[in-house]
């Protein structure tokens, strides 16, 4: 198969590459988060007192999910170095490793989401809002172990720049999930109405159904890594640089997570109307971040390969290339968040909703926060999936914490609640955090870490 790095080194070679590797993966992003936005939409529908449950409970999941996704982030540049030194052997040692290290962290997360409610409550969320988003992660939760595994195929197989693949198969998980939300929610077709946990039942249903298809499509259609070959095997060596990459990126990403996570719960602080529109806001923000992200794993891959061969030069322009292509994206996103907020806002409620006014308004200053904050998330997304693919990832790690924790979360509270700008000054330390974190991530990447690729074939054990 030919691969996208096999592109002469001219900007528009890198152009035309990106848009074939990142298009779909952009695609398969929208789709993924297509599962939790139809939750949101289908939950507002039915009542704000849900939508605001849902919102802080797939807060909470996301941290403790996206913090173990790391080891599945670490196999997806493997695999591409691998790749670009015909090292098949090495591709099915590190993909086996990240399901092994996945599934261990997933049986190491499910009591926090069990029982989320008593933790949510620590945090001082409402004590209904907290009931109802315990209730729905105790069952959600248990999608976790599927969820993670998921993560893993789809990094091998963007890793072989089989991003067609990652594509179609999280459209049929979209395509289920909207179907089962539909019926299970609101009782549709002799279904039973089940609200909230109806919601939860499809999320589990949906990760089985991707899971099921993207290991079938492994095994059937690359039959060369025979991935289950000595799967009960623990292989100490790669098992350990897994968890020495896929650690600090996990951490590096819950960082970002948990920062958006903190904002909810201050949101929550202010009522529900204001979690409502919060939830309302980021979903919005969140599926034009999907595109970042999807140009960002295709950095990440484009990077591994290069790094696999030494070509520092075919990196740098690459590394233009996607940077250009985030911020034009960004650039629409402010113009629309700016100028056509409030049709944004409607789609998620219901128009006989008593309180849709309210949410309406507070939502509509969110999202011009939203736009605002858009160039500094390209930029910080966008980074992190270059230095992803050099493999740098414990400098990274500390400055998103320093960026998130020690600038957004105070600078959140500091304004929404000292200087009493309410929830635009909670989504203003957004603003500080991301702001920082691009400007150290990008400055890394272009200061020191490019810097340390050589143009000399790395060969093995570069790999």
């Amino acid at each position: 198969m030919a691969t996208t790095s096999d592109t002469p080194l001219s900007f528009r070679g890198h152009a035309k590459a990106l848009a074939l590797l990142g298009l779909p993966l952009m695609g398969g992003h929208l789709a993924q988060f297509a599962i939790g936005l139809t939750d949101t939409i289908m939950l507002g529908w039915y009542g704000v007192a849900e939508l605001a449950a849902v919102t802080l409970a797939q807060s909470y999941y996301f941290v403790w999910f996206i913090l173990g996704a790391g080891f599945a982030f670490a196999v997806m540049p493997m695999v591409a170095a691998a790749v670009a030194t015909g090292d098949h052997r090495r591709v099915r040692r590190s993909t086996r490793m990240g399901l092994w290290l996945s599934i261990a962290y997933g049986a190491v997360a499910m009591p926090l989401l069990w029982f989320s409610e008593a933790i949510l409550l620590a945090t001082g969320q409402e004590p209904q809002v907290a009931a109802d988003a315990g209730t729905y992660l105790q069952i959600a939760g248990w999608g976790v172990f599927p969820a993670l595994l998921v993560m893993v195929f789809k990094s091998y197989l963007a890793g072989l720049e089989r991003t067609q693949a990652v594509l179609w198969i999280t459209i049929l998980a979209a395509l289920v999930n909207g179907a089962l939300n539909y019926l299970l929610i609101f009782g549709h077709f002799g279904f039973p109405e089940m609200g909230l946990e109806g919601a939860a039942l499809a999320s589990i249903a949906t990760q089985a159904v991707s899971a099921l298809a993207v290991v079938l499509y492994s095994l059937r259609r690359l039959p060369e890594h025979d991935l289950l070959r000595n799967l009960h095997v623990i292989d100490r060596e790669m098992m350990t640089e897994i968890f020495r990459h896929g650690l600090p990126i996990g951490l590096t990403t819950l960082c970002e997570v948990s920062l958006f996570t903190a904002s909810a719960m201050m949101m929550g602080w202010l009522g529900t109307e204001a979690l409502a529109a919060h939830g309302i806001a980021i979903s919005v923000a969140g599926l034009v971040f999907m595109l970042h992200l999807g140009l960002s794993n295709a950095a990440t891959i484009r990077v591994g390969n290069a790094l696999g061969r030494g070509d520092r030069a075919h990196l740098a322009r690459g590394a233009i290339v996607v940077t250009c292509a985030s911020l034009l994206i960004a650039g629409a996103t402010v113009t629309l968040f700016l100028t056509m907020p409030e049709p944004l806002i409607l789609l998620f409620l219901d128009p006989e909703d008593p309180k849709r006014l309210e949410i309406v308004a507070i939502g509509v200053s969110l999202l011009a926060m939203a736009g605002i904050f858009q160039l500094t998330d390209a930029m910080q997304v966008i980074a992190l999936g270059l230095l992803r693919g050099l493999l740098d990832t414990g400098v990274p790690m500390v400055m998103a914490a320093l960026s998130y924790w020690a600038v957004g979360v105070p600078a959140s509270y500091l304004l929404g609640f000292y200087f009493g700008w309410g929830g635009v000054g909670v989504w203003a330390g957004l603003i500080f955090g991301l702001s920082t974190a691009g400007i150290l991530l990008m400055t890394r990447f272009w200061v020191h870490s490019l810097k340390r690729v050589p143009q000399a074939p790395l060969g093995d054990a570069a790999a």
